[in-house]
């Protein structure tokens, strides 16, 4: 959860796209559609959304009673059964300059485009919107690709120095590649690996280290 530093600063941002703030918690669709937009993580940051309850259109704390009630009804948006997929999230009382704020701290879904009462909401900058069709089958995409098993997703931080390069020279080229074509290739080992595209020998490393 954000610390009381960390949301100070937040507060400052008002053109932040992973922070929204309320005076109230009466608006539970508004609630609801922010908590959705932040799930849905369109720019991609994987970094959490912030929709902080209790603050005013200048950033600032407004005093607003944060009870045990007020906390459990906001968590309660988690189960209520109208976002689709349930989103991942937690609900803390934060104080800033002794003044109490409530915290909805919403993950990145892994299995986007996630819904409040079927309509997909989405972040755009500062500002909450209805994803256009675009938009949602980016989002589409993205749930595509999340959704396959472990190792037939491209590992997208490995680099050379994580391959095994002998695999690769040794048994995966001579069975890819015509024996005169290699034996005229001049090419350095980075030129090889993408020639003979990326993903997928990042996935043969990957069953190599767990042989």
């Amino acid at each position: 959860m954000i610390s009381p530093d960390e949301l100070r600063k937040v507060l400052l941002d008002i053109e932040s796209d992973h922070v929204e703030w309320t005076q109230s918690a009466s608006d539970t669709d508004k609630l609801c559609r922010a908590i959705c937009a932040f799930a849905n993580d369109l720019p991609g940051r994987g970094r959490p959304g912030y929709l902080i309850i209790g603050v005013d259109s200048n950033g600032k704390a407004t005093g607003l009673s944060i009870t045990d009630q007020l906390l459990q009804n906001l968590a309660a948006h988690r189960d209520n059964g109208q976002i689709i997929p349930q989103p991942t999230m937690n609900v803390a009382r934060v104080s800033v300059d002794n003044v109490a704020v409530a915290v909805v701290e919403v993950f990145p879904a892994s299995l986007p485009p996630v819904r409040y009462k079927g309509v997909t909401h989405v972040r755009i900058g500062p500002r909450r919107a209805v994803a256009s069709v675009e938009e949602e089958c980016r989002l589409s995409e993205r749930r595509v690709s999340q959704a396959r098993t472990w190792d037939a997703r491209a590992c997208l931080d490995a680099g050379v120095d994580d391959l095994s390069l002998g695999l690769f020279t040794i048994n995966y080229l001579p069975n890819a590649v015509a024996g005169e074509v290699l034996a005229a290739n001049e090419r350095a080992i980075e030129d090889q690996l993408v020639r003979q595209r990326y993903e997928v020998l990042v996935r043969v490393a990957r069953r190599c280290r767990l042989s």
